[in-house]
């Protein structure tokens, strides 16, 4: 095996490994930010305030920097059960798995 091939080999399995983690770091957070919503939103706007204070913007998709992100809205998030109503299953949802 040569030294390049041999390099493209480890980086595909660097690439995996942290493809693989950040899967699960993911679908972690989606749980956690289930379970414990109102902590959830507060770390969130404390890490929005400080990367705004660092100079780092918070985009949209499109890259406009508008309010979309409206985390006091007293509307629900559209195909998800409001709040409060029971699940069958507790790991029910979209827990940050693969697309």
């Amino acid at each position: 095996m040569t030294e390049i091939a041999r390099r493209i080999e480890s980086a595909k399995r660097s690439a995996v490994v942290y493809r693989n983690y950040r899967r699960a770091r993911e679908r972690a957070m989606t749980r956690l930010s289930n379970a414990y919503p109102e902590t959830y939103k507060e770390l969130l706007e404390q890490e929005k305030i400080v990367d705004e204070q660092m100079g780092k913007k918070w985009l949209d998709i499109d890259g406009s920097t508008g309010q979309s992100m409206d985390l006091n809205s007293s509307t629900p998030p559209t195909g998800g059960r409001e709040r409060g109503q029971a699940s069958s299953d507790p790991d029910e949802g979209n827990n940050g798995g693969e697309a």
